[in-house]
């Protein structure tokens, strides 16, 4: 198998076995990946066994389209490293996902053009053409941070932010991508709060605790989304009675029939996002079965709930 007198290849002998080109074999060996065993007496390179083995992982590495400086790390030596090649792999991968959800995004966006009437198509590129893909939630977190109050913990803001926003699906229809088109298209404007006032519980001059009651509000959508999932009507019950108590808390007040009253005349004056969670619920919403309650959605349940018990005290 090695004709030479040493028992070592050419490069054009390794080349040969191995199916490559010369240039390749020179170029793995310019960077280290493949060391030459020796050098004849006009200093042309000689491999030993060993490399014909190295070239074909390196080419195999190669062939999952990792970089060359991947390579390196995962060959390290004479040895490969499995760390390193698990890194790598797993970095592959992640890039693929984003790869992969791009082309779902894009296929989509095609469909939601190709399939819309000529007076539509307009107002449809406009809006798919200003997000990136795949698409970013960043305008959407920045809605967030500037509709919630000042001075919130970081923690709680966090939390408020990643049940606020929604995540593109993998595998978008035509009509996610157009609902989340919209969805950014609507926070990328004026913050509906903006120059127009925030909800009372936002503003420092009518008492409330914000931290306090948005700590205190998870409990009561937990107990409204249950309520909806069972398809029950807004109700007097325990998801509302801990909705009043998580802002009466806040107040440092009592649940009284009077704070109830107040409550729903303060809730009703506050600007809203409706068309925000409306988007959100086209976005979100599976392909079989009834959607998942959105926080807007378990709000506007809970309020109705108040309105309705408001009105049968005050009859």
């Amino acid at each position: 198998m090695f004709p030479s007198p040493d028992g070592l290849w050419s490069i054009g002998e390794l080349a040969e076995h191995a199916g490559v080109t010369v240039k390749a074999v020179r170029f793995y060996s310019d960077r280290g990946l493949l060391p030459e065993a020796a050098r004849s007496a006009g200093g042309h390179r000689r491999y030993g066994p060993e490399a014909l083995d190295r070239l074909r992982l390196i080419r195999s590495l190669r062939t999952l389209d990792l970089p060359v400086p991947e390579v390196g790390r995962v060959l390290d030596g004479d040895d490969v490293r499995e760390d390193a090649l698990e890194d790598a792999v797993a970095g592959k991968l992640k890039e693929l996902g984003s790869q992969l959800a791009a082309l779902r995004w894009r296929e989509a966006a095609l469909r939601l053009i190709q399939d819309c009437t000529p007076e539509e198509r307009a107002d449809r590129l406009r809006l798919v053409g200003a997000v990136t893909v795949p698409p970013s939630t960043a305008a959407l977190a920045r809605f967030w941070k500037n509709w919630l109050p000042p001075r919130l913990p970081a923690r709680l803001t966090s939390v408020l932010i990643e049940h606020s926003v929604p995540q593109p699906p993998a595998e978008p229809t035509p009509a996610q991508v157009l609902a989340f088109a919209r969805l950014h298209a609507f926070v990328s404007g004026p913050c509906p709060g903006t120059g127009r006032g925030q909800p009372a519980v936002h503003r420092s001059d009518t008492g409330y605790r914000p931290a306090v009651l948005y700590d205190g509000l998870r409990e009561a959508h937990e107990l409204a989304s249950a309520e909806m999932r069972a398809q029950r009507p807004p109700r007097p019950g325990g998801a509302l009675d801990c909705f009043v108590a998580a802002y009466a808390r806040s107040r440092g007040t009592q649940d009284t029939a009077a704070f109830r009253r107040l409550l729903g005349e303060q809730l009703a004056a506050d600007p809203r996002i409706d068309h925000y969670w409306q988007l959100v619920a086209e976005l979100v919403s599976p392909a079989s079965g009834p959607p998942e309650p959105t926080l807007g959605a378990t709000h506007e349940w809970l309020r109705a709930a108040l309105d309705a018990q408001v009105s049968r005290t005050a009859a």
